[in-house]
């Protein structure tokens, strides 16, 4: 898989691809993430990328051409599976569409900054808007980083054993349930006898009880 990010702060990004499943995920060729300054496309001696929004209003908007000239320079090297805009008014990630587009061969993804990106921009260009939360951050990079992990973990090869991906919360539209380790008691608290018995069609029995009982108190809309 190969992901293009768009960005006016590729320092915000690089972090999270220099460590964990996302470093692991890049040294195996199993992805690759490259960065876009968006400030290398922008308007004149100041590398202008922003300007204020028609009609009056607090906020800067990110502006058509360098955005325009990123995308269409990088899609004639490569067909793009889909170009995703990060923005808080969207429809909110979940763990299908991040299965979805673990499957994919080639992503853009364009983070927004300020008060946005000019809508044309939108409507002629993003095939996918997504957002990780109701709530507005500086920009989209961080976001870019949480919608990067979710799918580059998912691509098989890259957890040490791939079926840990099909047990996390949200595959089954259930939360996970409770997990335990060694020891297996400390300071008067205990595992669950069951846990420690061996017999595996009843831990897995116990396990689909919590991970509904889980759901039902903290995410029940996830039941309906």
């Amino acid at each position: 898989m190969r992901i293009d990010i768009i960005t006016v702060e590729p320092d915000l990004l690089r972090s999270p691809f220099e460590n964990s499943m996302m470093k692991k995920a890049i040294e195996k060729n199993l992805a690759e993430v490259h960065l876009h300054n968006l400030r290398d496309y922008g308007l004149g001696n100041y590398r202008q990328v922003d300007d204020y929004q028609f009609g009056g209003g607090a906020g800067m908007v990110l502006m058509m051409e360098p955005i325009t000239t990123c995308i269409e320079n990088l899609k004639k090297q490569r067909i793009y599976d889909e170009v995703i805009y990060m923005t808080p008014d969207a429809k909110t990630l979940n763990q299908a569409t991040a299965n979805t587009l673990s499957l994919q061969e080639n992503l853009i993804i364009l983070t927004g900054h300020y008060k946005g990106i000019d809508q044309r921009i939108r409507d002629a260009y993003i095939t996918k808007e997504i957002s990780i939360g109701d709530y507005v951050l500086t920009g989209g990079e961080l976001a870019a980083a949480v919608l990067c992990d979710a799918v580059i973990r998912l691509i098989p090869g890259v957890l040490g054993d791939e079926t840990s991906a099909l047990t996390d919360s949200y595959q089954d539209n259930l939360l996970s349930p409770p997990v335990y380790t060694r020891p297996a008691e400390f300071r008067g608290m205990k595992v669950p006898e069951i846990l420690l018995s061996g017999n595996f069609p009843k831990i897995e029995a116990w396990r689909a009880e919590k991970a509904y009982e889980r759901t039902k108190a903290i995410r029940p809309d996830l039941l309906e």
